[in-house]
């Protein structure tokens, strides 16, 4: 031995380095990757990782999850999450993924229910329900075990090992439609997943993590994952929650009823107290154990499905990361309870005994809760319409495509007012024909596939009848009167008007009127909306059979014409039929005679139109009578001066508002190119929270609404020629197809090359100059920047964007 040899000493450092050398030398034969696909470059950034593991335990809360979040929530946050990997907690990561699809609209059995903090709660229960893990549960907790036995970990490497392009679009060859096969690895399958899909790393199809945010999730993975405890109630929502369990446990038949009534409405919200912190939130459940004691959730497939002898209303503290696409608010504070108590404790009325939860009950909720005042209901609803109206279009289910493939792209909608002189505003009478608004949620999983088109559209036929024989008696009333019978939101409530948006499978509700005067909007009273929220979120579930899936879309459509006619009601006979039929061209051919006989069409119940133009000079009047209450004024859309400018918008953003005004007027077949939802950074100069943000929309138009079988192809059902877009000066929409990125200086020229599109090849060029594709090294910080800036905009209100549907262009 030398003598330089002998001077060594092997000290413990010495040891644990030599130890992690030879753990590499290991670890780099065991992942299963030949030989030739590891370069010396690579090879030694794996062994500056293991070489450099932190003594110190790698914080979660403070270092992983906020990496998690950006990078991997984005697409792994919901039950469309691939293989059902729901990132965005503790309790999803240690779950694992599964090989089961939650979406399926052609399965024959109903799935097996897979929720999250419900269905299971340890992860041995877990694996007996076929999730696999993601991390390593070996007996060999080493460094070297945690990574070799890691799925998590060879997908983040694969990744590293098989980087993306850096520039145009991705390969033909990557599939990122929202069907495409999940391929689900298990440890011992990976090495074959790696063979045949080496550019399948995490995170899919977008640029690589940078080194630093590499090197924590390896270092966190290889420490074995460590997390942090659950939350726990702050000092502030402890109180409340104290107040609110005791309101909603009260042994009365009256407030086990309201109780009942109240959790079936709030079940799927994210619940907010307020005084508390913006990101603190919570859920309502069904306990079998009282307030005091631990939680035991009930975990019945739905809402209204049968608790047991004993249940008590409970609130627990949401965990994880905050997805956009199912973050729907109900803010709960001391004023609420004030207002519960004045809508259902005060009037005077008996509950002389509580209905059961037989399933044909409970699914009708004008049946179950008949004792309770219709006006009580129906303001309930009233106050938080957009909640309602965002549970179906967003929920728990986080794919609408059984409910959204019903509706338009752009429409708006209103409500009539609870003191109306309406039929359905009767107690009477709508406890009289309550049997008749039983819906197909009764039916559960059926193999029953056409129950709508029979039994259903005779018992609506019944209701339409009973109603027909108190309308033939109204008298017309002036336009001026009629729009009392509307709902305004009593001078104060921004929820009397709102907009609704949809994408395909996906879509958004804004308050106010937004966009230019859409092609249809609905008039909603009561009935409607309680059993839309019955049909589509309490009774709707995403694990359901095809019976259940193709009975809800259909009995969709009835309550979705329902609106549309409440409208059209509105507008002279002269013209209501034409403007019904150049709705739907297709769509309406095969139901408009099935649920109506239609007797109302001929029947004038509004008079004094003074134009040859009814359908806009009813949305004028829908405007006043709902104007300065509902939200975002739409100075874009529909300007009808030359500056429309609001009066607290500073120069710049005048410019850019004007600049953009010209793209909300391009129209027609062109659209059919462009994102549905496309977000715009507008690079103001300064600092990046000062910079602006848009969104562009498109709303294509349809002859006929498409299959939930399908996807959305063009083809003849599409009209083309009627599409249009909108812009707001908002982030709109939980998923963005697309991003652009324009400095100030340049936002005349953008909307000049933006309405210059005539082609695809013309929008690739655009795109290529503005937009920002999934290869862009700077993919990433625009993503952060434009969750940052809904952040900061809705504090309460915002959640991470879902870029599963982030398109290749």
């Amino acid at each position: 031995m030398n003598q330089t040899a002998k001077s060594i000493r092997l000290t413990p450092g010495v040891l644990t380095h030599l130890a992690l050398l030879i753990a590499l030398a290991a670890f780099l034969t065991a992942c299963g990757a030949p030989k030739k696909s590891i370069t010396s470059d690579q090879a030694k950034v794996e062994y500056d990782l293991l070489f450099s593991m932190p003594e110190e335990i790698i914080s979660y809360e403070n270092r992983v999850a906020p990496i998690l979040e950006r990078r991997c929530v984005v697409c792994h946050g919901c039950y469309d999450a691939p293989c059902q990997l729901k990132l965005a907690s503790p309790a999803g990561i240690q779950r694992g993924a599964s090989k089961e699809r939650v979406y399926d609209g052609a399965r024959i059995r109903p799935a097996e229910p897979s929720r999250l903090f419900i269905d299971a709660l340890t992860t041995g229960q877990w694996r007996q329900k076929g999730f696999h893990t993601v991390l390593n549960e070996e007996k060999d907790d080493s460094p070297q075990g945690n990574l070799e036995d890691s799925v998590m970990y060879r997908m983040l490497r694969l990744k590293e090992l098989h980087p993306q392009p850096r520039t145009g679009m991705l390969a033909d060859s990557i599939d990122l439609g929202l069907d495409r096969d999940h391929v689900c690895p298990t440890l011992e399958e990976f090495d074959t997943y790696a063979m045949n899909h080496p550019l399948q790393g995490m995170p899919f199809a977008m640029p690589n993590l940078d080194t630093g945010d590499y090197s924590t999730l390896v270092h966190w993975i290889a420490q074995g994952a460590p997390v942090t405890p659950d939350k726990q109630p702050s000092p502030e929502a402890k109180t409340q929650i104290k107040h609110w369990e005791t309101f909603l446990n009260g042994q009365t038949n009256k407030q086990q009823l309201v109780s009942r009534y109240i959790y079936e409405h709030l079940f799927q919200a994210h619940l907010h107290f307020g005084g508390t912190g913006n990101r603190e939130f919570y859920r309502m459940v069904r306990s079998s154990t009282p307030p005091g004691q631990p939680v035991n959730v009930i975990p019945t497939v739905r809402p209204y499905g049968d608790p047991g002898p004993a249940v008590y209303y409970r609130m627990v503290h949401h965990q994880g990361g905050i997805v956009a696409k199912n973050h729907v608010v109900y803010e709960l504070s001391g004023r609420r309870l004030a207002r519960y108590r004045e809508l259902f404790m005060e009037p005077e009325y008996r509950v002389e005994k509580l209905p059961p939860y037989d399933i044909a009950l409970a699914s009708n909720p004008i049946k179950t809760f008949a004792d309770i005042p219709i006006k009580s209901r129906y303001r309930f609803l009233l106050d938080d319409a957009r909640f309602f109206i965002e549970g179906f279009i967003k929920g728990p289910v986080c794919r609408g495509q059984i409910a959204l493939n019903v509706i338009e792209d752009q429409f708006w909608v209103f409500f009539f007012d609870p003191d109306a002189p309406i039929i359905s505003n009767n107690p009477d009478y709508l406890n009289s024909t309550a049997d008749y608004l039983a819906s197909p949620s009764e039916l559960e999983d059926t193999l029953k596939l056409l129950a709508v088109e029979k039994h259903y559209v005779k018992l609506l036929q019944e209701y339409h009848t009973a109603m027909k024989q108190h309308a033939e008696r109204f008298e017309p009333v002036d336009i001026d009167e009629a729009m009392g019978f509307i709902w305004n939101g009593n001078g104060t409530n921004p929820n009397a008007a709102l907009t609704v948006f949809r994408h395909l499978d996906s879509a958004s509700v804004s308050y106010g009127l937004v966009g230019d005067y859409p092609d249809t909007a609905w008039v909603i009273d009561y009935p409607v909306l309680e059993r839309i929220h019955y049909l589509l979120v309490a009774g709707f579930n995403v694990f359901g059979n095809v019976g259940h899936q193709l009975n809800t879309r259909l009995y969709m459509d009835f309550l979705r014409m329902e609106g549309e006619d409440h409208f059209l009601s509105l507008m002279p006979v002269a013209d209501r039929k034409g403007i019904r039929d150049s709705w739907y061209m297709g769509m309406r051919s095969g139901l408009q005679n099935k649920g109506d006989d239609e007797w109302w069409l001929g029947k004038e119940f509004v008079s004094g139109y003074q134009t040859d133009d009814p359908q806009r000079e009813l949305y004028q009047h829908l405007e006043q009578r709902t104007a300065g209450k509902a939200g975002h004024a739409d100075n874009i859309n529909r300007c009808l001066s030359k500056r429309c400018a609001e009066p607290d918008l500073n120069t710049a953003a005048i410019r850019v508002d004007e600049a953009l005004r010209g793209a909300a007027r391009m129209q027609g077949e062109i659209v059919a190119f462009l994102p549905d939802v496309a977000f715009l950074r507008v690079r103001m100069g300064g600092k990046p929270e000062d910079d602006m943000g848009y969104t562009l929309i498109s709303n294509k138009a349809y002859k006929h609404v498409s299959s939930m079988f399908t996807n959305e192809k063009l083809g003849d059902r599409r009209d083309y020629e009627n599409d249009t877009q909108t812009v707001v000066r908002w982030l709109e929409g939980s998923y963005p197809n697309f991003f652009y990125v324009v400095e100030l200086e340049d936002i005349d020229t953008f909307t000049d090359h933006y309405n210059d599109v005539k082609s695809r090849d013309d929008y690739e060029q655009f795109v290529a100059r503005y937009g920002m594709r999934r290869t862009d090294p700077e993919f990433w910080a625009v993503s952060d920047w434009f969750n940052d800036k809904y952040a900061r905009d809705e504090p309460v209100q915002s959640g991470l964007f879902d870029l599963n549907r982030y398109e290749n262009r």
